[in-house]
């Protein structure tokens, strides 16, 4: 079995949104195979069980740092008042990811 990480992303989202209602802030967490990039779980900050549901079916399975494929696939399937606090909160996960591949797996 490969080692993963756990990663979080945040992002602030609109103070009409319900998420910021309630938490604040949009968090993504991402659990990844450090050996793949895979992207082996994944959860969200949400206020409706589907949200999450189908944000982890956008990202498990796939490379995390194809960023640019996944912003699309977000940007073309994603059409929640959230959309733009997930490509945010993606984009500071991949930055965090990136400093863990750098610093303990080079």
């Amino acid at each position: 079995m490969n080692e993963t990480v756990y990663i979080i992303g945040e992002a602030r989202t609109n103070n009409d949104n319900s998420i910021t209602l309630i938490y604040n802030s949009f968090y993504m967490a991402f659990e990844i195979d450090v050996a793949t990039d895979k992207i082996i779980d994944a959860g969200c900050t949400h206020t409706i069980n589907v949200t999450e549901d189908f944000i982890k079916k956008l990202f498990i399975g796939r490379d995390f740092l194809k960023y640019d494929i996944l912003e699309q696939e977000i940007e073309r399937r994603y059409h929640g008042t959230s959309q733009r606090a997930i490509i945010v909160s993606y984009r500071d996960a991949v930055k965090k990811y990136q400093d863990v591949k750098n610093t303990f797996y080079k």
